[in-house]
């Protein structure tokens, strides 16, 4: 949860997706956006009390158009093996209007990935 929160700091303007495992993650007011905008269960971890919301990682390609389309700006953050509790982030995707998705080429809609 550390390396989840110090990563936030740095994307204070985009909702961040936390690879952990088999699933991306996301907390507090960035889980509360995600269910809303995807569907998907806001819970809440009985330890901490934080609320959480995540998608198996390879439902990325299904979720992320859908965050964009919302008008997110998206942090897509993955753990490094090396060394042990840091993370990156590895692309952000936003609405724009030249780019395309990774495999949403047959649809119309845009999105700008740095």
């Amino acid at each position: 949860m550390v390396v989840y929160f110090s990563i936030t700091i740095y994307n204070p303007d985009a909702l961040l997706l936390f690879r952990c495992g088999d699933f991306y993650e996301c907390y507090d007011e960035d889980a509360k956006k995600a269910a809303d905008v995807l569907g998907i269960t806001l819970t809440v971890r009985n330890s901490t009390g934080r609320k959480m919301a995540g998608f198996p990682y390879h439902a990325l390609d299904t979720y992320l158009p859908k965050l964009i389309r919302a008008g997110h700006r998206v942090a897509i953050c993955d753990q490094l093996e090396e060394p042990k509790g840091h993370a990156k982030v590895s692309e952000v995707v936003e609405p724009a209007s030249k780019k395309r998705s990774r495999k949403q080429e047959q649809q119309e809609e845009l999105f700008l990935r740095s």
